[in-house]
């Protein structure tokens, strides 16, 4: 599948999604943000993917919002800024944070520029593998602005707060090693796409409603009091006890078979 800006496909129970302008650096306009959006919906909807790899063409994963376009069609702003009262986000934070929201894990594959935008997105991922020369940047600062695409939902998951404070209010540029050493990258490769590609795999082995779960028991109790995160394992776990992919993981566990059976689609989570 292929939209205008954005390109979709699956192999072997992993979907990649690349952002596919790449003469603007992967730079955010409206249809780029609707794609990415309707391609976060298709994932959900079919079952049967098990982990999502996300990356860009080209020399850069994002270098942020196209402000170049916006400047032209100034009405994106309040038509994506407006939150609907039924929604809990607007166009614009709904890009970056959909990627969190999924059931199953994104690895995001981060090279060349990464901006804004673009940086906003890569932190609303689960796994963030970087190359050590990636250029990474807070920018919203240089347009008098601050990060509002989901950032402060992210940022704080991951890294100090006045790391994340002196990152936003300088804009300054930092390299990938830099951002593994912030935490706001999980790892650093010379080749990201084959580290994002055997972690995907070793995903792929395991009960996709297992990795469900595990996904959104973190999203319930990470930095919460004891007594909620007690409460979101019994939740969780009672959730899962007794499905079909869990009795299958409990006989190739016990079995001495070195085939284990394979796993169904991802139930419900």
């Amino acid at each position: 599948m292929t939209n205008s800006r954005v390109n979709f496909k699956v192999e072997q129970k992993i979907a990649y999604v690349t952002l596919n302008r790449a003469d603007k650096h992967n730079g955010l306009d409206k249809q780029m943000i609707i794609d990415l959006i309707e391609t976060a919906k298709h994932i959900k909807k079919d079952r049967s993917i098990r982990c999502i790899i996300l990356q860009g063409a080209g020399d850069s994963f994002c270098a942020g919002l196209d402000f170049n376009y916006v400047a032209k069609n100034p009405s994106i702003i309040p038509k994506f800024f407006v939150k609907l009262p039924w929604r809990k986000d607007n166009m614009f934070q709904r890009v970056a944070h959909v990627w969190r929201d999924l059931p199953i894990p994104v690895i995001v594959v981060v090279h060349g520029n990464c901006f804004g935008a673009g940086m906003q997105i890569i932190l609303g991922c689960d796994y963030r593998i970087a190359t050590p020369d990636a250029n990474l940047s807070i920018l919203e600062m240089k347009w008098g602005l601050i990060p509002d695409m989901s950032g402060m939902a992210t940022l704080s998951r991951l890294t100090r707060v006045d790391i994340a404070q002196e990152l936003t209010m300088t804009g300054r540029f930092f390299s990938g090693i830099e951002a593994e050493q912030y935490g706001l990258v999980s790892k650093v490769s010379e080749t990201p796409l084959v580290e994002a590609q055997a972690l995907a795999e070793k995903i792929c082995q395991q009960s996709p409603d297992a990795i469900a779960a595990t996904k959104y028991l973190f999203k319930k109790t990470w930095k919460k009091d004891t007594r909620a995160a007690l409460f979101w394992e019994r939740i969780t776990q009672l959730r899962l006890l007794g499905r079909k992919n869990q009795q299958i993981a409990m006989k190739n566990g016990l079995s001495k078979n070195k085939q284990p059976k394979a796993f169904i689609d991802r139930s419900s989570f």
